[in-house]
C-alpha cells in the first residue's frame, strides 16, 4: 500500500470520527458540519487527484529501479558464478595434487615401515638364533658334564673295589712320604692334576702370593660369596710315619700324640696364612694326599678334624677334594650361567624398549594419518558447501518486484 492511499484512508478515518463526535455533542451543528464535510469532500478530491498523478510518476520511477537492479543482480549474479567455478576448479586441482602427495607420503612411510619390519624381524632371528645357541650348548655342556660325572663315579667305584689294594702300597707310599721334599712334590703333583681335572683354567692359580707375602699351593678363585679358597698339600707326615714303624706300644702312643699336635700346628698355619678377611673366603682347605691317612686321621683322631672344621680349616683326600672341586665347577657354571642369562635379560629389555618405540612411532603415524583423512574430509565438505550456494546463486528467480526497495 502507498503512503497516499494511507493518508486518504487515515483522513477518512479521521473524518468519520470527527463526525461521529460532532453528532452526539452538538446535533443542532448538522448543517454546518454538512457544509465543512462537502469541502473536504472537494478537498479530497483534489487531493486524490494529485495522489493520483504523484503515484503514476512515481511508478515509472520504480519500473525504471527495478530494471536496473535486474541487469546489476544478474551481472553479479554471473560474475559470482563464474568465480565459484574457477575457485571449485582451482580447489580440486589442489585436493587431487594433495591426494597424489599424501599417497606418495603413504607409500613412502609403508616402505619404511616394512624395511623397520625387516630389520626388526633379522634383530629377533639374529637373537633368537644366538639364544637358542646358547642354550644348546650349554645343555651340551650339562651333558657332557653329566657323562663326566657318570665316568667319575664309574672311577669312584672301581677306586672303592681298589682300597685293599691301597693296604699293599702303603710300603711304596711310606717311601715316598718318608722324605719331606718328594713328599711334598707329591702332594702338589696330585693336587695339581685333580684341580687341573675338575676346574677351568682360570678358576684356579698355583703358588699365588697373597698381599701379606704367604704363598698357597692353590688358590681356586670362587665368586663371592664365599670367594677364593686357599688349598694347602703339606701335610704333615713324619709323627705319623715313626707310630707305624713304634716298636712297643708306648712309642706308638708318644708318636701318636706329636702326630696330633703337629696336625694341629698345621692347622694353625694354615688358618692364619690362607684365611684372610677381604682376600680369600672364610675357610681353606688342607689336602691329605693318601686316602689311608686320611681314613686314619678321621678314624683314630677325630677331636683334631672337629677342631680344625672349627678354625674352619677342612681337611680332605683326593677323593673328597674330587668332590669338592666338583661342587664348586657347578657354583662357577651356575655363576656363568646367570651371568649369561642377564646379558640375555638385559638384550630383552633393550629389544623390547626399541619395539615401544618402534610402537610409539606407528601410533604417531597413524595419527598423522587420521589428521591428514580430517582435512581431507574438511576440505570436500567446503568443497560441497561451496557447489551448494553457487547452485542456489544461479537457481536465483527475480520477480517483477522486490521485497523491498530504498525509498525514492
Amino acid at each position: 500500500m502507498s503512503d497516499t492511499a494511507i493518508l486518504i484512508l487515515a483522513g477518512a478515518i479521521l473524518v468519520a470520527a470527527l463526525v461521529v463526535a460532532l453528532a452526539r455533542r452538538r446535533e443542532d451543528g448538522a448543517a454546518l458540519l454538512a457544509g465543512r464535510l462537502d469541502a473536504l469532500a472537494a478537498a479530497q478530491e483534489k487531493q486524490a487527484d494529485r495522489l493520483a498523478l504523484l503515484s503514476e510518476h512515481q511508478a515509472e520511477r520504480l519500473a525504471a529501479q527495478e530494471q536496473a537492479l535486474s541487469d546489476r543482480l544478474a551481472q553479479a549474479t554471473a560474475t559470482m558464478t563464474d568465480t565459484l567455478i574457477a575457485q571449485q576448479k582451482t580447489m580440486n586441482e589442489a585436493i587431487a595434487a594433495q591426494n597424489e602427495r599424501l599417497a606418495q607420503q603413504e607409500r613412502a612411510i609403508a616402505d619404511r615401515i616394512a624395511a623397520q619390519n625387516e630389520a626388526l624381524n633379522a634383530i629377533l632371528s639374529g637373537q633368537t638364533e644366538r639364544v637358542t645357541r646358547t642354550l644348546e650348548e650349554q645343555a651340551k655342556r650339562a651333558a657332557e658334564t653329566a657323562a663326566a660325572i657318570q665316568e667319575r663315579l664309574a672311577v669312584l667305584d672301581a677306586a672303592r673295589a681298589n682300597i685293599e689294594g691301597l693296604g699293599q702300597q702303603v710300603g711304596s707310599l711310606a717311601a715316598i712320604l718318608s722324605n719331606k721334599q718328594s713328599r711334598g712334590a707329591f702332594g702338589e703333583v696330585q693336587l695339581k692334576q685333580i684341580v687341573e681335572d675338575r676346574l677351568p683354567p682360570d678358576a684356579y692359580a698355583f703358588q699365588h702370593v697373597f698381599a701379606t707375602r704367604a704363598r698357597a699351593d692353590c688358590l681356586i678363585r670362587l665368586p663371592y660369596p664365599p670367594g677364593p679358597v686357599a688349598v694347602d698339600s703339606k701335610f704333615p707326615l713324619e709323627s705319623w710315619l715313626a707310630e707305624r714303624d713304634a716298636a712297643d706300644e708306648a712309642s706308638r702312643a708318644a708318636a701318636a700324640r706329636r702326630f696330633a699336635a703337629d696336625v694341629r700346628k698345621h692347622v694353625e698355619d694354615v688358618g692364619s696364612k690362607y684365611i684372610i678377611p677381604g682376600e680369600t673366603a672364610d675357610g681353606a682347605l688342607l689336602f691329605v694326599p693318601s686316602e689311608a691317612i686320611y681314613a686314619d686321621l678321621h678314624a683314630r683322631f677325630a677331636q683334631v678334624v672337629e677342631e680344625a672344621a672349627r678354625r674352619r680349616v677342612y681337611v680332605v683326600s683326593p677323593t673328597t677334594l674330587w668332590a669338592v672341586l666338583g661342587t664348586m665347577r657347578a657354583l662357577l657354571q651356575d655363576v656363568r650361567m646367570r651371568a649369561e642369562a642377564r646379558r640375555i635379560q638385559e638384550e630383552v629389555r633393550k629389544l623390547m624398549a626399541e619395539l615401544q618405540r618402534f610402537d610409539e612411532r606407528v601410533s604417531d603415524l597413524r595419527k598423522h594419518f587420521d589428521k591428514a583423512g580430517d582435512a581431507i574430509r574438511a576440505i570436500e565438505t567446503t568443497r560441497e558447501r561451496i557447489t551448494r550456494a553457487g547452485e542456489r546463486i544461479a537457481a536465483v528467480e527475480l520477480g517483477e518486484t522486490p521485497e523491498a526497495l530504498p525509498k525514492p
